[in-house]
């Protein structure tokens, strides 16, 4: 059975939906494809430190954000934004070639 692919009118699928396509796709029970991907999220939030990689998908990377001027929109002031520790997701580019592939 092949995965459906999806048109742009349709909603984006819920944890739930992922498992049963998962279970059906597999042959693995609901129970055990639940329990993958919450040991798959487990470990990407303990790796992410050091970039966690979804072989295909991407990678979960930590960037630091520099120190710099900000504006407050209500009252026009400047103000100052602290560096700061950001999770950032960078797509792979075999998935980019697989939804918008080149022309």
């Amino acid at each position: 059975m092949a995965v459906k692919k999806a048109k742009p009118g349709d909603k984006a699928l819920t944890k739930a939906q992922i498992i049963n396509a998962l279970a059906g796709e597999t042959g693995l029970s609901k129970k055990d494809v639940g329990a993958v991907l919450g040991v798959l999220t487990d470990l990407a939030y303990a790796q992410a430190v050091v970039g966690f990689t979804i072989p295909g998908i991407g990678k979960l990377v930590i960037v630091n954000r520099k120190p710099r001027l900000g504006r407050n929109p209500a009252t026009g002031e400047q103000i100052k934004i602290p560096a700061k520790k950001v999770l950032k997701f960078r797509i792979a580019k075999q998935a980019k070639d697989a939804i918008a592939p080149k022309k």
